[in-house]
């Protein structure tokens, strides 16, 4: 008989399966706090559960983690992971150290199949998406490793799911995981300390307002159709102002605690970075409650663009701030280790349906 992974359930999940298993519902919080907050993987040690029901357990479940791969660190303190799944594919995930916080930025898919041009990621392709499981135990990794290595007590405060793939293709997975970093009995993370970035699939970005109103990143690059068509091609289907209205309707949710939209935008020499270019950007973004994240460009192999000069950032990003824009640049971080925004690959068999995976959202 196949084990279950019992990194695969959130809460819910998890009491159904215990019901299921003739327990009681209340053995899913028990569990949660031994995988998230005690961090074991032996059931055996899960010792507020009966002899009985541990013995049952390690018949019908397990706790399994990919395997660390590679691991490098960068000579600014960023770490980044090669993991490998069962399957032999391997996805990358970085943490980023910094004075106040420390962020992990991980994987949703396997590849992407969005391919825009400016991201080393899309340009390998896309094999599938991540399982539940799969999602999580980057976070558990990075936890355990960084326990043991880090000599200032770093820990994980913050999620950034901005890695490898596109989050809202793989929506149901995404957000059970999400579910786990915010749960109480999990990682009890804050909502503003878990942010997810996308590309623009607008129906499921609708769809995460009703079951998930975390931290929100856009990743918009472009403040044209045309522009954004060639560097974004999933604009081909949802353009700039159906996607910005989405925001809009995602920041108008009843309960929500988010109140800006955080809007990415790559500086790319010559193609999106003129004082004409800052001038759209500005109006297109008029009266929606957003913060500018203008994020150098990394290069990697086969890439045709350039990183716009610091110069030409600075007056871009000027030019936001006098408009009343708060607008700041990413500072590169991992880049010695191509752990930089844009730069994760992992190692997988390429097996992209661009248009089919699209055309089911």
């Amino acid at each position: 008989m196949n084990k279950v992974n019992l990194l695969n359930f959130h809460r819910h999940a998890l009491e159904e399966w215990f019901i299921t298993q003739g327990e009681q519902r209340f053995r899913a919080q028990q569990v949660l706090k031994w995988l998230y907050q005690v961090g074991t993987d032996n059931i055996a040690k899960m010792s507020n559960l009966s002899k009985p029901l541990r013995e049952k357990l390690t018949t019908l479940a397990e706790i399994k983690y990919p395997e660390i791969a590679l691991e490098h660190l960068s000579a600014d303190g960023t770490y980044k992971w090669l993991l490998r799944l069962d399957d032999g594919n391997c996805i990358e995930m970085v943490f980023i150290p910094e004075a106040n916080r420390g962020t992990l930025c991980i994987s949703s898919q396997v590849g992407c199949a969005l391919d825009c041009r400016f991201c080393s990621t899309a340009q390998q392709g896309f094999n599938r998406n991540l399982t539940v499981a799969e999602i999580v135990s980057q976070v558990v990794i990075a936890s355990r490793m960084l326990g043991k290595k880090s000599k200032d007590d770093r820990i994980v405060s913050n999620i950034v799911l901005m890695g490898m793939g596109e989050p809202l293709l793989n929506f149901d997975n995404v957000v059970n995981a999400i579910d786990i970093f915010l749960d109480d009995c999990a990682y009890g993370l804050s909502k503003r300390r878990v942010t997810l970035s996308t590309s623009g699939i607008v129906p499921a970005l609708k769809r995460l307002r009703e079951v998930c109103d975390v931290s929100l990143a856009i990743s918009l690059h472009a403040a044209n159709n045309t522009l954004r068509d060639e560097l974004v091609p999933i604009n081909k289907k949802y353009p700039i102002e159906a996607l910005l209205g989405a925001c809009r309707y995602y920041l108008a949710g009843e309960n929500t605690h988010i109140k800006k939209v955080t809007i990415e935008y790559v500086m790319l020499e010559g193609i999106n970075d003129s004082p004409a270019d800052a001038k759209a950007l500005i109006k297109i973004l008029n009266k929606l409650p957003v913060k500018v994240n203008l994020i150098p460009f990394n290069v990697f192999p086969s890439s045709v663009y350039r990183c716009s000069s610091q110069k030409v950032i600075n007056t871009f990003r000027d030019m936001l701030i006098k408009a009343g824009i708060v607008t700041i640049t990413r500072k590169t971080r991992g880049e010695d280790i191509d752990a930089a925004c844009g730069q994760l690959a992992g190692k997988f068999k390429d097996k992209t349906k661009r248009n089919l995976v699209i055309e089911r959202m």
